[in-house]
C-alpha cells in the first residue's frame, strides 16, 4: 500500500486528530473553555503583549499536552483492554503530565493575572 503524502491529506488527517479529541474528550473541552476565558480576560484588562504571547503559548501547549495524553492512552489501549499494571502505570504517568502541565499553566495565569486583578 502506498501512503498519500499529499499535504491536502496530512492537513485533513491533524484536523481530524483535532476533531476527535474535542468530540470526546472531556478534559480538551474544558481546556478550550478555560483558553477562551483566559483570551476574555487578557483583552479585558488589557494585558501587555508580552504576557499576551505567553498566555497563548502556555494554551497552546496545554492543548497540545491534552492532546499527547489522549494519542498515549489510546496507544495503550491498542496493546491490551484487558487490565494490565504496566498499561495503568503508562496511562498514570501520561495522565500526571497532563496534571503538572495544568497544575504550572495555572500558576502562569495567576502570576499573570493577580498585578491586573489586585
Amino acid at each position: 500500500m502506498i501512503k498519500d503524502k499529499s499535504w491536502t491529506k496530512t492537513f485533513k488527517n491533524a484536523f481530524n486528530g483535532c476533531a476527535y479529541a474535542f468530540r470526546t474528550q472531556r478534559n480538551f473541552k474544558v481546556h478550550l473553555i478555560l483558553s477562551l476565558l483566559v483570551l476574555f480576560f487578557s483583552w479585558f484588562f488589557k494585558i501587555t503583549r508580552g504576557e499576551f504571547l505567553f498566555l497563548l503559548a502556555a494554551i497552546i501547549f496545554g492543548l497540545v499536552i491534552e492532546m499527547a495524553n489522549t494519542a498515549f492512552e489510546k496507544t495503550v489501549d491498542l496493546v491490551t483492554e484487558d487490565f494490565n499494571p504496566k498499561a495503568k502505570i503508562a496511562k498514570d504517568i501520561s495522565a500526571g503530565m497532563m496534571l503538572v502541565a495544568a497544575i504550572g499553566l495555572t500558576i502562569l495565569a495567576i502570576f499573570i493575572f493577580a498585578p491586573h486583578i489586585l
